[in-house]
């Protein structure tokens, strides 16, 4: 299927992923963890991409992500697929650049939420 990867300090580029778990976890560099963008697109980066010090990628909302991650389309059956060209070209674009960091920014900071019933 057709992703599109990110990693830090490069540019984003399509990638043809083979679809199952380990190649995910290949991608990732690990553990990794599903978060929906957009109806449609689903994030996956490496879940303990900031536990295991890896380099800081993107600004995603208020937080960022460390570690590679890639674009996948959600085939809203509980699966993943290939994303299609209007996806890939808004997100490349939102991409495009890689950002700096200085290392001390609080986000980068490990930190788990306790939710409470």
């Amino acid at each position: 299927m057709r992703i599109l990867k990110v990693e830090p300090g490069k540019a984003p580029y399509v990638k043809d992923m083979a679809d199952g778990l380990e190649a995910i976890q290949q991608e990732v560099q690990g553990l990794f963890q599903p978060v929906y963008v957009e109806d449609g697109v689903i994030l996956c980066c490496n879940e303990e991409g900031k536990l295991n010090g890896m380099k800081p990628n993107r600004w995603l909302e208020d937080d960022i992500i460390c570690g590679p991650f890639f674009l996948v389309g959600d085939d809203h059956e509980g699966g993943f697929c290939s994303l299609t060209d209007e996806q890939l070209n808004r997100y490349t674009q939102r991409f495009r650049e890689p950002e700096q960091f200085t290392g001390h920014e609080p986000e980068l900071e490990p930190r788990m939420e306790f939710f409470c019933w």
